[in-house]
């Protein structure tokens, strides 16, 4: 009894080791250039379209996006590395009551997620929608959509965005 207690009285005294989070691993950081407080405007011109805020939380396990447009449909995205099939996973949500589940990876520098959007081009006009997300040298990000709606043999543009830094206040 007196050594069970001995033992306990040691380890209590000794400090806690540090658990590694679950979320650690280079994988769950593939998604982390998207991570930051954004202008968003369309590729290649000036005019702003929306404000984006993307947080990395619990723990470096999830990716956080939320999207918040000068007109039109605000929303957002839950995005996280799943290890277990090794492919990132994303779900949007929106305004407009749509729901859409993307998964991909990330390849050649870029984040490349693919998903079957209901509606997406109006009532009963469905389509898989692939967003490849890259960095730019600028410290930009460009979200480039494409669409199919003949299950992936041909591809068009969808949309093409590019999310700039939100500039500091001055101080």
């Amino acid at each position: 009894m007196i050594s069970l207690l001995l033992l306990l009285a040691q380890a209590a005294s000794q400090p806690a080791q540090a658990s590694q989070s679950p979320c650690a691993g280079p994988e769950h950081r593939q998604f982390d250039f998207w991570v930051g407080e954004w202008v968003v405007t369309p590729t290649g011109k000036p005019n702003t379209v929306a404000n984006s805020l993307i947080e990395k939380l619990y723990g470096g396990c999830a990716i956080r996006e939320n999207w918040m447009p000068l007109k039109g449909t605000p929303g957002g995205s839950l995005n996280n590395y799943v290890a277990e099939d090794g492919r990132w996973h994303q779900t949007w949500i929106d305004s407009s009551n749509s729901r859409v589940e993307f998964a991909g990876g990330y390849t050649n520098g870029k984040m490349v997620l693919l998903g079957f959007w209901k509606g997406v081009n109006g009532p009963g006009q469905d389509a898989l929608i692939r967003m490849t997300y890259s960095k730019n040298e600028d410290g930009s990000v460009r979200q480039h959509g494409e669409q199919s709606t003949d299950h992936g043999l041909s591809w068009s543009n969808n949309f093409d965005f590019t999310y700039h830094p939100r500039p500091k206040p001055a101080p």
